[in-house]
């Protein structure tokens, strides 16, 4: 009797590159577009092909509103008490460390863009033994495989991530490239070089380092949606649509000459003053292509495109500075809805994110340097999207203060404070300065 073997289990790093094949390929789909390589299928021979990159307008357009006005505060349970504000304020000034350390207002931003073309990203949290802090990066999403709990898919419970390193030779020239894959579990560390596994450890943090997110979450489905395809049907027609038009005005430019009646061109000769003797019955004319409103109908229709354009992505013309009527007030808040909504739907993805990842620093500050973070929570404030009155939105949080509806502090947050604490404590110090002096 023969029993059949069973063949080996390939390496961790070769079962990834099966995996999430569609889900890479609308990455590299997006990114291409998002670039301007718009066109579909080769230039026929003498096609004129025009690209107007709108795609990347709109999405660094909405990135730019989505962070308009975020930072991240410490508050405490026991919010009221001296000693729970000393401790919320020390991990905010921890925090805020950290944050300069690593230039998170700059990675926030290209994040958040990479983000919106692609559909997803990431960010790893993780300590760095030789300089003594915490380490946030954002590794490329491309690289990122997950593993969810099949009933709630928000929990990640496995993640791996690949990237390439350059190699360099023992002289010190640049050598090749190799692939470097870690797979990250709550109990556990792994890392390949290649095929060949060169390290497995318990994971030191007791958490999975990384926080994976969507651009926007669609129903049911573990990974998000990007901004682009929204806005591929109507770029590409719009990119036709002016490729056609200046093709037809350089042609009237230059106008065809058209004859009747003529069975030879022997005698005709294309240069600057030439005369051309024609038959008794033919003609001769100039074809003009503008006859008739032609180019009326094609900006037109250039205009409609344009037009739905703005309305799929969610971004009426005047959020790019275009306001004839000079909308201003409840007006202007009214047209540019569509785009106060859009950020709207993707803070309530970020809130999550971004307090997650503060989060996740606290906690290595804690376990490293001994910060108490008992009883403490990280807050996400952001700023209004649309056009304020300042004089009037200060006047609506000094009432609320004087009225005991909020503090201090979450009215500074409100306004735009990346401190508040360290705010109010220079108002009071400037406020015991103006005191002493008129003493």
């Amino acid at each position: 009797m023969t029993t059949a073997r069973r063949r080996p289990e390939p390496p961790f790093p070769v079962t990834l590159q099966r995996m999430d094949e569609d889900r890479l390929r609308r990455y590299r789909d997006n990114l291409d577009f998002y670039e301007g390589r718009q066109w579909q299928g080769r230039a026929r021979r003498g096609e004129r092909r025009l690209t107007f990159n709108y795609a990347r307008a709109f999405v660094d357009k909405i990135t730019s509103y989505l962070l308009e006005g975020a930072s991240i505060q410490v508050e405490a349970r026991d919010g009221d008490s001296p000693e729970g504000r000393a401790r919320a304020r020390a991990a905010e000034t921890a925090l805020r460390e950290v944050e300069s350390a690593n230039g998170l207002a700059q990675l926030d931003f290209e994040t958040e863009l990479d983000c919106a073309v692609l559909g997803d990203a990431a960010y790893r949290v993780t300590w760095d033994a030789a300089d003594g802090t915490v380490r946030v990066t954002a590794p490329d999403v491309q690289g990122i495989f997950a593993w969810r709990v099949p009933d709630d898919p928000a929990r990640v419970v496995t993640v791996a991530s690949q990237y390439r390193v350059g190699d360099a030779s023992p002289s010190g020239a640049p050598g090749g490239e190799s692939l470097v894959t870690e797979r990250w579990t709550v109990d556990s560390y792994e890392s390949w070089q290649g095929n060949d596994l060169v390290q497995q450890a318990p994971n030191p943090y007791g958490f999975v380092p990384f926080v994976l997110f969507p651009n926007v979450r669609e129903p049911k489905q573990t990974w998000g949606a990007s901004d682009v395809p929204a806005l591929v049907p109507s770029s590409r027609e719009l990119n036709r649509a002016y490729s056609q038009l200046s093709q037809i005005l350089e042609l009237s430019g230059n106008p065809i000459a058209v004859l009747e009646g003529v069975n030879g061109s022997q005698d005709i000769a294309v240069e600057p003053g030439a005369v051309w003797e024609v038959p008794e019955n033919a003609k001769a004319y100039l074809l003009d292509l503008l006859k008739g409103g032609g180019v009326a109908l094609h900006r037109d229709y250039i205009d409609l495109i344009y037009r739905t354009l703005h309305d799929l992505g969610e971004s009426p013309r005047t959020a790019f500075g275009h306001n004839p009527q000079g909308l201003s007030g409840i007006a202007l808040n009214t047209e540019l809805d569509p785009l106060a909504k859009k950020v709207a739907r993707k803070r309530l993805i970020r809130t999550t994110v971004y307090e997650r990842r503060s989060g996740l620093i606290l906690r290595l500050l804690a376990r490293y340097t001994g910060l108490d973070i008992e009883g403490l929570r990280p807050v996400m404030h952001w700023g209004p999207v649309l056009p304020v009155d300042r004089s009037r939105q200060v006047a609506d949080e000094r009432t609320l203060v004087q009225a005991g509806i909020t503090s201090r502090r979450t009215a500074a947050a409100h306004l735009g404070a990346d401190d508040p604490e360290a705010e109010w404590a220079r108002v009071q110090e400037e406020g015991g300065a103006g005191v002493a002096a008129g003493k």
